[in-house]
């Protein structure tokens, strides 16, 4: 019985390897950089590179076709009598923050721990998710050709109603007005906000280590402030008439969506005790011989369980496995 407690009481094997793991994990970090992988590993994903200038040319094409123009009968312009305002958040800003500053904070990180297999897929990730969300968004715009709020001043700019044998809308206002009338549904601001924003929050979450159950707040709080701007985007979409509320709503359930989907292709959750780090970076490590990635861990926490399952049965039968 007494030989039993040596074995309870010694460290386990998980417990003497934790508080190095962190460590070893990253002691390859500065070992791939631009000049020595950059190549590489832009070479391996061309594929992906190929099909974003594919998804690029979808999207212009998008933007250039002209919407379904649904009937908008006389008893419907009461709803779409909204002022016609100029927009809150401007087109050209969106790229600004939703793509460039995310890279900006990409490279900044890149700077500090150099590893060229974190800014390429986070770049790579990035641009998947706005551009498969803005795809998204313009095909069903294009689809449902629903009227924006401020449809009425779009159609009518000198309030004159004009309308058919049927009761629908003949407009005469300038032809891009009354296209881009037709894209309501869903909010492009909104879907290309959370889709960037969301992405980065991500990113955050897993470089910063925001859950790992340290009770950090303030950490929690950087995550968020990004989501915070995507909502307030949104909101702008609401508050400038230029969206209803549903096409906010299905705009952010898009490109949070997509990013998540697009960020999970390359890392791991946020919480996983390796969520600070692309999937690519602990293969290239395990690879160069560096110990202790998320396989070995698993395993030292297995022998762990299985030692003190052991112990325990021991210590019930009064008998002991520990060395004489």
């Amino acid at each position: 019985m007494m030989n039993c407690i040596p074995l309870l009481l010694s460290p386990k094997p998980e417990e003497q390897q934790e508080p190095q793991r962190g460590r070893m994990q990253e002691i390859d970090l500065g070992v791939h950089t631009i000049k020595s992988h950059g190549g590489r590993v832009a070479s391996k994903h061309k594929h992906d590179w190929i099909i974003l200038v594919i998804l690029i040319a979808i999207e212009i094409g998008l933007n250039l076709i002209s919407p379904f123009y649904r009937y908008v009968g006389k008893d419907m312009m009461t709803d779409l009598k909204y002022p016609f305002k100029d927009n809150t958040v401007p087109v050209w800003s969106v790229p600004v923050y939703a793509v460039l500053l995310p890279i900006l904070v990409f490279v900044c990180f890149y700077l500090k721990r150099t590893c060229v297999y974190d800014l390429h897929h986070s770049i790579l990730g990035l641009l998947f998710s706005v551009l498969i969300t803005g795809v998204i968004t313009d095909s069903i715009k294009v689809a449902t050709g629903r009227p924006r709020p401020n449809f009425y001043w779009r159609c009518f700019p000198d309030g004159k109603e004009l309308y058919d044998a049927l009761g629908g809308v003949i407009c005469h206002g300038k032809s891009g007005e009354v296209k881009e009338g037709h894209k309501s549904f869903p909010s492009g601001h909104t879907s290309w906000s959370f889709a960037g924003l969301t992405f980065l929050s991500l990113y955050l979450s897993g470089k910063i280590k925001a859950f790992n159950g340290e009770g950090h707040v303030a950490k929690l709080c950087l995550v968020i402030f990004p989501l915070l701007a995507a909502c307030l985007v949104g909101i702008s979409r609401v508050d400038d008439y230029w969206h209803h509320w549903q096409d906010v709503f299905a705009g952010a359930l898009i490109g949070s969506l997509v990013a998540a989907f697009c960020y999970r292709q390359f890392y791991p959750n946020p919480y996983h005790e390796e969520g600070w780090g692309p999937y690519a970076y602990f293969k290239a490590a395990q690879e160069r011989g560096v110990p202790m990635t998320s396989q070995n861990g698993d395993a030292l926490r297995t022998m762990s369980l299985q030692m003190d399952s052991t112990s325990l049965e021991n210590m019930e039968s009064g008998t002991s496995t520990a060395p004489r």
